[in-house]
């Protein structure tokens, strides 16, 4: 069984304050988009052993980093703590969603496994009991159980669905390869309660979005990485009518009309797509 776990882009991002937990309340708007990696799940036959198992392997992209960690391994322990039945698998993750880059793919992998074999087993999970094993991977794997536009709060974890058709507009996303440190980002951040909730600024036309819709980590990811700045300047240039940094970064993405024609000059190693 394939599926295909998609991107995300932040809509508006506001560090409110940092918790007692270590965490930090925030809000923004999670926005799905269709940059895809491809997942897929094979019953292993001919295994006879007393506890299950999972091979995993990936192609595409290099994914550093101890295999154990991968968010879809942990997917796939997490439901057969629950689920020994779970017989043991091979999974494989084409990965062409680019990594540290604020676009979720990790988040997706975990979330889409999880979904994956709750269809593939028969597990008969709920929505809700999906969202709470989830939860256990990483503060944006929620977001990817429901897969469509939602105003995130608290970690990022409480989503409330929302109307937002876009469909008038293109999307250009653009990575500059560059790894940008969640941690470092959040330090760089004095938490504050924003003016106006994004909530209420997403409702407005996108066309007021540019005065009123911040990403709270730009200012520093881009004073950081120039890089960054230049991107977000040469959209605006191309005649984008909203331009943000997604996530803590390092991709950007801009939003045209969609009657409008497309014409940018970025280095050939840089990641970019037009939707």
């Amino acid at each position: 069984m394939i599926s295909f776990p998609n991107c995300k882009i932040n809509l508006g991002l506001n560090i409110i304050r940092k918790r007692t937990d270590g965490y930090h309340d925030l809000e923004t708007v999670f926005y799905p988009l269709m940059i895809r990696d491809v997942l897929e799940v094979v019953q292993e036959s001919g295994v006879e052993s007393r506890e299950s198992s999972i091979n995993f392997s990936t192609s595409g992209i290099t994914i550093e980093g101890d295999q154990a960690n991968n968010l879809c391994v942990k997917a796939y322990h997490l439901l057969q703590k629950d689920f020994p039945s779970l017989p043991s698998v091979n999974m494989h993750l084409l990965k062409t969603i680019p990594m540290g880059a604020g676009l979720g793919g990790g988040s997706a992998d975990g979330a889409f496994a999880l979904k994956l074999l709750n269809d593939k087993f028969n597990l008969n999970l709920s929505t809700d009991q999906l969202i709470n094993y989830s939860l256990q991977l990483g503060s944006d794997c929620p977001f990817f159980i429901i897969n469509q536009p939602c105003y995130a709060s608290s970690r990022g974890e409480l989503l409330e669905k929302i109307d937002l058709d876009l469909s008038a507009y293109r999307f250009m996303i653009v990575n500059p390869s560059i790894h940008i440190s969640t941690a470092w980002a959040f330090a760089q951040i004095i938490p504050q309660q924003s003016k106006q909730s994004i909530k209420d600024i997403i409702q407005r036309p996108v066309t007021e979005w540019k005065e009123l819709l911040q990403n709270d980590f730009e200012a520093a990811v881009m004073k950081e990485y120039p890089a960054i700045e230049q991107i977000k300047e040469t959209l605006h240039h191309a005649g984008a009518t909203y331009v943000s940094m997604t996530g803590s970064g390092s991709t950007v993405f801009g939003i045209f009309e969609k009657d409008r024609e497309i014409k940018t000059d970025f280095p050939s190693g840089y990641f970019t797509q037009i939707l």
